[in-house]
């Protein structure tokens, strides 16, 4: 299957996701400034919302939005651990969790201080809704290793791929010292580690090729999805 996938983005959570599982994807990196596949394709024509991530299933068919795409991959292996710590009333939990992490904390929180529209006035106001909401994070964590049950689940690997936006944008963790233990935690997790240097090596690779390309070629880079 193939795997539309951002450099920095939330789909870091499937790649995550698919590595823990066992199901190898073929990753397709998009460059998002652009809306265009490595092929000169317009993302638009696999995804008409223009994000990532979004995925082909065996029938030709594409699967988006994160939450839809995890769950997806979760059924196809439904004896795996990851699976079975999302059956009876965890299942809605991991659920809970999943809306949470991506209305409140990724759109509500991070997603103001990546958009280039947004009023220098109001980054103040993002980051600490923010803050707020790691403040929430690191007191459900004061008894547990993970959001959910006792085991690592598509919640686990959600939040972190969200959470880690605090690098990019400077925001010191050590105030919540569950959860920077939290994020280090799952950070260990062979999984994590293969799908965040893939990550970091595609980084690289963009890197490089921004550096050749005069500035004024540059097309104007929309809003993160």
């Amino acid at each position: 299957m193939k795997f539309f996938h951002e450099s920095h983005g939330c789909s870091l959570a499937v790649d995550i996701v698919a590595r823990e599982l066992g199901i190898p994807l073929e990753i397709v990196w998009v460059d998002m400034q652009r809306k265009l596949l490595p092929d000169g394709t317009d993302l638009y024509a696999i995804n008409p919302k223009g994000q990532v991530p979004s995925l082909q299933l065996p029938d030709g068919q594409f699967l988006s939005e994160g939450l839809a795409i995890m769950q997806y991959l979760v059924d196809q292996r439904p004896d795996s651990d990851l699976a079975s710590t999302a059956r009876g009333a965890e299942k809605y939990r991991v659920l809970e969790w999943m809306s949470f992490i991506g209305s409140d904390l990724h759109k509500g929180g991070f997603m103001p201080l990546f958009k280039k529209t947004t009023p220098p006035d109001y980054r103040p106001i993002a980051l600490q809704h923010i803050a707020g909401r790691l403040e929430w994070l690191n007191r459900h964590l004061a008894d547990r290793d993970y959001l959910v049950g006792d085991r690592f689940t598509i919640a686990d690997a959600h939040c972190y791929a969200i959470v880690i936006w605090t690098k990019r944008h400077a925001i010191d963790v050590t105030p919540w010292p569950r959860l920077e233990a939290y994020m280090a935690r799952i950070a260990a997790r062979p999984s994590v580690r293969a799908a965040v240097e893939a990550q970091l090596v595609q980084e690289e690779l963009e890197a490089k090729a921004r550096a050749v390309v005069p500035e004024s070629r540059r097309d104007i880079a929309p809003e993160a999805s």
